[in-house]
């Protein structure tokens, strides 16, 4: 990290490709909430995913679908069992607190990955 910050030209090449990745989290964001709420109409609010920032999101249910929108800053996340429902049935690898990685998400697994949540938040998985 020392040679980046010391090399002007590296150093502008870094934030470049930071900025990149940043936007491609943000566009998977939008992505995901987009196929949630007009695509797929999962029950519940999932405004959450697009105000959240970083590569991690929560992902906040309790039967019956989305906890309350004033509960997201809490961290609850999926209940366990939907969470191993995930994991083991869909292959979707999250914590048990309903942490996934937003860098995991692309072009070619996000549908998979909506459509998941949308069977667990439904109890179909």
């Amino acid at each position: 990290m020392a040679l980046i910050m010391r090399d002007e030209a590296l150093f502008e090449q870094w934030k470049e490709d930071i900025k990149m990745m940043a936007h491609r989290i943000i566009d998977m964001r939008h992505k995901l909430h987009h196929a949630l709420t007009n695509e797929l109409h999962v029950p519940g609010n999932w405004d959450h995913i697009l105000r959240q920032i970083g590569m991690f999101r929560f992902v906040m249910m309790c039967s019956g679908g989305l906890s309350r929108p004033d509960a997201l800053s809490s961290f609850t996340g999926l209940n366990n069992a939907q969470s191993t429902a995930m994991v083991e049935k869909a292959h979707i690898y999250l914590t048990s607190n309903g942490r996934i990685s937003m860098a995991g998400l692309n072009s070619h697994n996000l549908r998979y990955v909506a459509e998941s949540i949308d069977k667990v938040v439904r109890g179909e998985l």
